[in-house]
């Protein structure tokens, strides 16, 4: 197998902290989203950075790596270093995602029936006198504004196929699914009867699709909820303002108040996520920010503003 180096494929140095991790992998994800992208290789891409997000995001698998990193290099044949066992793994330990690469399956999955660009793979421990075919599970990436819409979906993965003489082979297979209202991260849907062909006259078994929602470069997601930071000048926190804020629908004009402070949030209803028991809310979370360059002009009415005022926001500290 070859060794990935999640690093170069997040383009993040080797010491970058979570919130850079995190937004190399928003602004890729969104790149490379199958639905949205122009790359031709749109698909294997963004199984790339969503590989390298799920083991840089998370701090042990990301120790573990870490250490393996030493051992390979980018796009060379690897194997661990003898004696080298993931720490706490055991036999037969489950992996949680069932779309990527050997390499990041041989160090951080386990032995489950998986979809995988290899196909399915097996633990040893089935039993094959059920005429049932397996279930199969997929995690599918789905973008936020993919959530609020009733357009039923295509879907491909491979479906592994078993000939008269009991030799498997993967066939590709197309699905129109729609995706329920209110679905959030993690959630698992059941498509009957859409998993691998029983045995003889044995029925299928079902396909699982275990969704994922794709990091947006504006909105933050609690629930059903979106945060988004909206950045205000001093003026317009001070004098109120009419403002243009996006959401997943279309843009909104926002009215700040007078004396607006930088954290304050401003709720606008129903313009969240979709929920089953209906929309959850949007947040505007307000922040200050000053201009990059001044000029002497325009520091000389800051000077005079700072005297008019007469505010110390730090006068509660004085001793």
């Amino acid at each position: 197998m070859d060794f990935k180096d999640y690093y170069k494929i997040l383009d993040v140095a080797t010491d970058a902290d979570l919130k850079t991790i995190k937004t190399a992998y928003r602004r890729m994800a969104r790149k490379y989203h199958p639905d949205v992208s122009s790359e031709h290789d749109a698909e294997k891409q963004f199984k790339e950075v969503s590989e390298a997000y799920e083991v840089l995001s998370d701090e042990k698998k990301r120790a573990e790596y870490d250490e393996l990193r030493k051992y390979g290099s980018s796009g060379q044949s690897f194997e661990p270093p003898p004696g080298w066992q993931r720490p706490g793994a055991q036999a037969g330990q489950q992996g949680g995602n069932a779309d990527f690469s050997d390499f990041f399956e041989h160090i951080f999955g386990g032995g489950r029936f998986r979809q995988g660009a290899g196909g399915p793979s097996f633990d040893g421990s089935e039993d094959f006198s059920s005429n049932r075919g397996r279930d199969i599970e997929v995690e599918w990436p789905l973008l936020l504004e993919e959530t609020l819409s009733d357009e039923s979906r295509s879907i491909e993965y491979n479906l592994p196929h078993y000939g008269e003489s009991g030799r498997q082979t993967d066939i590709r297979k197309t699905l129109k699914v729609k995706i329920p209202a209110g679905v959030s991260d993690g959630e698992r849907i059941r498509i009957k009867g859409q998993g691998a062909p029983g045995f003889g006259n044995g029925p299928a078994g079902d396909l699982y699709l275990r969704l994922r929602l794709v990091p947006h470069p504006l909105f933050d997601v609690t629930g059903h909820d979106l945060t988004i930071t909206v950045p205000v000048t001093p003026w317009e926190a001070a004098l109120g303002a009419k403002i243009t804020v996006p959401t997943l629908t279309g843009k909104i004009s926002l009215n700040l108040a007078p004396n607006s402070q930088s954290g304050q949030k401003l709720r606008v209803k129903g313009r969240g996520l979709r929920s089953k028991t209906g929309p959850g809310h949007l947040y505007a979370l307000l922040k200050v920010v000053m201009p990059q360059n001044t000029d002497d002009a325009t520091r000389e009415l800051w000077q005079a503003l700072a005297a008019k005022a007469g505010f110390n926001p730090r006068k509660d500290w004085e001793v």
